[in-house]
Formats: C-alpha cells, structure tokens, sequence
C-alpha cells in the first residue's frame, strides 16, 4: 500500500495512484506464511458483506506485472485473482494477491506493519480502519540487517 515501496525497480517503478476504496466480503489478515517466517498481508474471504478491506487501486505499466509478479511471490505463496473495488468515483474491476499458504498463528514483522500502518495513512484511509490494523501483534525481526534496512526505509519514506 505504500508507495514508495511498490514504486522501487524490483516492483512497479510506474505505479501512479488511481485512488483508495474498499472490497466487500473480505478482511485483512496477516497470516500468510512468508519464506522469511513471519505474516504477510492477504484480504481473507468471508462472504460477511459488512467486512470490508481498505486500500490503493494503482496502476501499473504491463510489462512490470511479471517484476510484480515475482517480488510478491505469485505461485509460492499468493494468487493472483479479479476482485470488485468500490470507490467514491465507482467500481473498478481490479487484480489483486490472496494468500495461498495460510497460518493463523504466524505474525507479521513490526516493520512489515508499520508499512501496511504507514501506507494506509499516507493514502488516508478511514482512521478507525488504520488503528484497527494497529491492533495486530507483530513479532520482532531475527534478521537485524534486514530489520534495521527496512526501518530506515520507512523512516525515509
């Protein structure tokens, strides 16, 4: 959801935000299993329409969608499927990441959150929305480089 993030050369360096809006019947999780061994986000289906899932409809040049592919772990770990998103200008048909491998117990890192966290406020998601996504546990990095990389880049970002 953050920008800067999807916007780096191993990603989508031509992401250009449409606008925010929401998909019903779903909720935000953060129990997709990582090679690193901690939680990713995925937009957990519960058919309950008064669930909802905030975020970012970007737009992203056709030929960065295998980079994307790749740097999101599509066929070891997430799916790619079409999903509605509702917004204040309408209804956009979009393609998104789901988790395949799912664990409940996983935790997400605390830099990790802090992205999804930081993300949502830059893009002004509701803010009842954001501090229920500050209420998930996270757990520390046992990497320290890859923790103490990721903190800066939030920092200056």
């Amino acid at each position: 959801m953050l920008s800067r993030r999807l916007k780096t050369d191993d990603r989508a360096p031509s992401a250009i935000v449409i606008t925010t809006g929401y998909i019903l019947g779903r909720k935000l999780t953060f129990d997709k299993v990582s090679k690193d061994g901690s939680g990713k986000c995925d937009i957990e289906e519960t058919h309950d329409l008064n669930n909802r899932v905030y975020g970012v409809l970007f737009e992203i040049d056709d030929k960065e969608e295998k980079t994307l592919d790749k740097a999101e772990g599509l066929g070891g770990g997430y799916n790619k499927i079409r999903i509605r998103v509702l917004t204040s200008n309408g209804e956009y048909q979009a393609i998104t990441y789901v988790a395949a491998i799912k664990d409940p117990k996983i935790l997400p890192y605390d830099w990790y959150k802090a992205y999804v966290v930081k993300g949502a406020i830059k893009h002004n998601l509701p803010t009842d929305y954001i501090n229920w996504i500050q209420t998930f546990n996270t757990k520390r990095d046992p990497n320290i480089r890859r923790s103490l990389i990721n903190k800066i880049k939030l920092f200056i970002s």
